[in-house]
């Protein structure tokens, strides 16, 4: 705790020392964060936030550290009163960290819920990051809901956290009852063969390969060269912040946090030190299976980065019930958490 309010310290005055740095392309939104909102970003962080404040609400979080082998792996533990209630485990993505969650969890008491700080973002207990794939955490994962008593459950989750609910699936079949999933797992489109798909299916290959190429170039620099990134990034918050908020912003739908939402979920990474453990992920290759058979509720959210249609879902997954819904994008269960809840009660059900 008092390191962590120590570097919020530094971070203020980094903030008051930030060198205002030349946009030529400042007000173009295509082109990253505008100028003028990364200043109204710093002004408030600089002067006004209380990361004080929002740390001592995330502390009261039921965090448990679970010590599985090697490695330890903090989560928040919500238990339901009901000692029978089935379990859910909810996996965040990138560029965010348990905090995807938080608005979901009062939805859920009725539940025993498990939210891992996964390895190398923010509030995890710190590993080894070099091997860390996506393969390696669902492990850890997996072993830390053993030594928590839990023999069955359904996991939930996008983007990096995603994959990893695939990866558990597939790996422990007689464990993960059912999946709630709001994308494929990206990598499923490097082996897909358009030819054995669905025509749109196929089609959705082509879109989104176009995105990789106009929206994907931070992938390409956190999986190639992470170490370069990780210096600029976390040693300027202002850095920091314009990589962070442009995803955040560009990939809701509409207005879905405040300011002090969006610092909090940047500070959770300063103050931290995790933006450059991160990117594991993102360099440590994945291996995922041609097909999981595990009962799947797939939520679309039209906001999200590449929306799947059905038929390419169901090439790789076994998909029990594929939920459109109106609103909504990247972060569903912060941005849209009534609609996310009842999905995952669907997955729960399938499960049994």
């Amino acid at each position: 705790m008092c390191t962590l309010i120590h570097m919020s310290d530094e971070m203020r005055e980094r903030l008051q020392r930030t060198r205002r740095v030349t946009m030529p392309w400042s007000a173009d939104g295509t082109r990253g964060i505008s100028g003028t909102r990364l200043d109204e970003l710093l002004e408030r962080w600089a002067n006004g936030y209380d990361w004080g404040e929002h740390e001592r609400r995330i502390g009261e979080f039921p965090w448990v550290t679970v010590r599985t082998g090697d490695a330890d792996l903090r989560v928040i533990h919500q238990r339901s009163a009901d000692p029978d209630a089935p379990v859910i485990v909810l996996l965040h993505g990138w560029p965010d960290s348990v905090l995807r969650f938080e608005r979901i969890l009062p939805l859920l008491t009725d539940l025993h819920v498990v939210v891992p700080a996964l390895p190398g973002f923010p509030f995890a207990a710190p590993l080894p990051m070099q091997g860390m794939s996506a393969n390696r955490i669902a492990g850890i994962v997996a072993d830390a809901l053993d030594e928590l008593g839990y023999s069955r459950y359904t996991v939930s989750g996008g983007d990096v956290g995603g994959t990893v609910a695939e990866l558990l699936a597939a790996e422990h079949p007689d464990r993960v009852a059912a999946l709630h999933l709001t994308n494929v797992a990206p990598q499923h489109a490097f082996t897909a063969d358009p030819a054995k798909l669905a025509p749109d299916a196929a089609a959705y290959l082509s879109r989104a390969a176009q995105w990789f190429r106009t929206e994907g170039g931070y992938i390409a620099e956190q999986s190639t060269r992470p170490n370069t990134l990780a210096v600029a990034l976390g040693d300027s918050p202002a850095g920091l912040a314009a990589w962070i908020v442009e995803k955040l912003e560009s990939w809701s739908d509409g207005p879905a946090f405040t300011t002090d939402e969006l610092l909090t979920w940047v500070t959770a990474y300063w103050v931290t030190g995790t933006i450059g453990t991160s990117f594991a992920t993102y360099v440590e290759p994945v291996t995922l299976p041609d097909r999981i058979e595990t009962p799947t509720v797939l939520s679309v959210f039209p906001h999200d980065l590449k929306p799947e249609p059905r038929s390419y879902a169901e090439a790789f997954l076994n998909i029990s019930d594929y939920v459109k819904h109106p609103a909504g994008g990247h972060f569903a269960a912060w941005e849209q958490p009534e609609d996310y809840a009842d999905d995952l009660r669907r997955a729960v059900k399938l499960g049994g």
